[in-house]
């Protein structure tokens, strides 16, 4: 049991104005794994008083030492991975082999590489009779999802002290404890006080408390496209920088010309990985019509030979979803698709057999789907895959464009040529060309109602700084 009784600020660890805590439930075994503190909105006037304060002298400390600070973190990081992996893995349901690399090793990795950025990162230039100079926004606050809890969190803080921000943080009830040893990582290495600060709490009171006050400069948000425009209404008071990275419905184009056998499988596993909770889960695959029911039995096999188990044991299966919350609405999307005419080609309601206890799901493959159909427009956030005919490059194309969202996507061709061709056509953020591994150095981001802004790499420290001209 990890409870915690305070939470972080100005550099102590102190009890929170609020009179409750927030039990965080163990995915696998639906039972409590720990308690959180649940925070209110004068934690928050504290800690952004707090990160208001150390400021200017964080601002003005010298890039080389800022990245000192930035390194040790990484090493601690490092040094803390398993146990990290393991809470992460308790509150997420990622089985553990996954969660050392991605949910331990990714955050680790991100901060590392923000540091490293600094080295040939210019923070001015001469543009005609003018000094441009890039300076720090400010007060950042950042209310950060479940799903993917540390590396979320990391991406926005790793930017933010490279920039010269200080830092005030709301990460997600469901999953905080991994922010919890998150903020005694920075106590441990000495970062000042005030720079980092840490409030638990609900969206509603804390996260809300965050995008609407006048002392945050920016807010950075990470979660459903819905709560997101909340965070947008509510910071347009006081017209502070926004940056949101959203919901996603991402279409994976396989075009006629790629091996099925090979690229299927992978287009699976795009769909699954973390039992589909990836705001960049390929969930729409594209195929073509005069090869539909090929694509459809490859995806079959594929998902029937998907193993789901504990995620406590080590291996590359999938765990379960997060919570009975999710369960249930990931069941309620199968259904509809069902009685949208869809048709279960594999998985389907219910548990996997022997998996009663824990939030498991099915490996789902749902066939004859149209674009048209929530499961095809809406997110669903668990391991179901929606198969959609096309019938040539123009119409992949256009399905793939035709969603609120443009967050990821992906195209298979055995012509790379061809199949970066057709990924400049999609209206979408990042777009995998043929399997094209993900790069924490690259943007992150999406277009349209998958919001706005850029995370990670030299585009993740941009993102925390405001430009001045000097006309000298």
């Amino acid at each position: 049991m990890r409870d915690y009784s305070d939470i972080y600020i100005d550099g102590a660890w102190v009890p929170s104005d609020g009179s409750g805590s927030i039990e965080v439930i163990n995915a696998g075994t639906e039972q409590v794994m720990g308690s959180i503190p649940d925070g209110a909105a004068s934690d928050v006037d504290k800690a952004v008083a707090a990160a208001r304060r150390a400021f200017d002298s964080w601002a003005g400390t010298p890039v080389e030492e800022r990245q000192k600070y930035m390194v040790r973190l990484n090493e601690a990081l490092q040094a803390r991975g398993p146990e990290i992996a393991e809470v992460i893995s308790g509150e997420v349901g990622m089985p553990i082999t996954w969660a050392n690399m991605i949910q331990a090793g990714l955050p680790a990795g991100n901060m590392q590489n923000y540091a490293t950025l600094l080295d040939d990162f210019s923070f001015e230039e001469t543009i005609g009779n003018s000094l441009v100079v890039k300076e720090p926004v400010g007060v950042v606050g950042a209310i950060t999802p479940w799903n993917y809890p540390l590396h979320q969190i990391i991406c926005k803080l790793g930017g933010a002290l490279a920039a010269g921000c200080t830092f005030v943080l709301k990460p997600s009830e469901v999953a905080p404890l991994n922010a919890f040893i998150l903020a005694e990582i920075v106590h441990e290495v000495g970062l000042p006080e005030g720079v980092f600060n840490l409030v638990s709490g609900t969206g509603p009171e804390v996260g809300a408390a965050i995008a609407a006050h006048p002392d945050v400069d920016m807010v950075s948000f990470t979660g459903s496209t819905r709560a997101g425009k909340a965070v947008a209404a509510a910071a347009a008071g006081t017209v502070k920088r926004v940056a949101l990275e959203l919901g996603g419905k991402s279409a994976n184009i396989v075009l006629d010309d790629a091996d099925f056998t090979d690229v299927i499988p992978k287009g699976v596993f795009a769909c699954y990985l973390n039992s589909g909770q990836t705001c960049t889960a390929h969930t729409r695959m594209l195929v073509p019509r005069s090869r539909y029911d090929e694509a459809v039995a490859v995806a079959v096999a594929t998902a029937e030979g998907t193993e789901v188990d504990d995620p406590t044991k080590e291996g590359m299966h999938l765990g379960p979803l997060i919570s009975q919350a999710q369960w249930d609405r990931v069941q309620g999307y199968i259904q509809k698709g069902v009685d949208e005419g869809a048709v279960v080609a594999a998985g389907g309601l219910g548990k996997p057999e022997g998996k009663e206890t824990g939030y498991f799901v099915k490996p789902t493959v749902l066939a004859e789907v149209t674009n048209d159909m929530t499961v095809a427009q809406e997110e669903i956030f668990g391991p179901v895959l929606s198969i959609i005919a096309y019938d040539d490059e123009d119409d992949a194309v256009r399905i793939a464009n035709d969603s609120l969202y443009g967050l990821s996507g992906g195209v298979w061709s055995s012509d790379q040529d061809r199949a970066v061709a057709v990924a400049r056509r999609m209206r979408t953020g990042m777009v995998d060309v043929n399997g094209g591994a993900f790069n924490i150095a690259a943007p992150f981001g999406g277009y349209k109602q998958s919001g706005y802004g850029r995370e990670n790499g030299p585009y993740g420290i941009d993102e925390f700084l405001q430009v001045k001209s000097l006309q000298l």
